[in-house]
């Protein structure tokens, strides 16, 4: 995932002789997630993929079968890549939206405004039906692209490992011209005191 959180739990998981095998395995799983479960778009050269899922409602809960392909895909780091999955989740706003769960750039072609267009073209059809949308940023670089694509930052995940600080970033689409309804579950929880 280029952009990819992953990254963060799973940063120390895989020594570098193996990280390689484990990580195709896993996108691989989530690339065909995405084809069964969600929306994949291209670009027409495949240098860059989006993964894209409708959440109009808590989704229900994995299935078993989920947590076992996860399992065959990682190995032994699945308790991490699974972790990474449930605090994702539980972080994740309730209010209708499309969720961007991957974003992927060729290297060869990272730099070029092949991921903005991507995502670009993605907003259009989402602005067109009147959707919202939200992501993870694992990396400031990623996160300020997103902000100029139109995403405002939410409230941080502090990840419990030496992983990444997450941003989590909503991309409202208003119907009346005012700006567009910041979820609560987004924002900073505040201390009573």
């Amino acid at each position: 995932m280029p952009e990819v959180a992953v990254g963060g739990i799973a940063r120390g998981v895989a020594v570098a002789a193996n990280r390689r095998t484990v990580y195709f395995r896993y996108f691989k799983l989530v690339f065909n997630h995405g084809l069964q479960h969600g929306r994949v778009d291209t670009t027409d050269d495949q240098s860059a993929v989006a993964i894209w899922y409708t959440r109009d409602q808590v989704p229900l809960v994995e299935s078993t079968g989920h947590y076992y392909e996860v399992e065959r895909a990682t190995g032994r780091y699945a308790p991490r890549f699974l972790l990474l999955d449930a605090i994702f989740e539980t972080h994740h706003p309730h209010a209708p939206h499309d969720y961007l769960a991957y974003v992927a750039v060729d290297p060869r072609h990272q730099g070029r405004g092949v991921g903005t267009a991507l995502l670009t073209n993605a907003h259009q059809t989402l602005d067109a039906a009147n959707r919202a949308a939200y992501l993870e940023a694992s990396n400031t670089r990623n996160r300020d692209l997103y902000q100029r694509l139109g995403y405002r930052q939410g409230a941080p995940i502090h990840l419990p490992t030496e992983g990444p600080l997450i941003w989590r970033m909503w991309r409202g689409q208003p119907t009346d011209g005012t700006p567009a309804p910041f979820p609560t579950d987004l924002l900073p929880h505040r201390s009573p005191l």
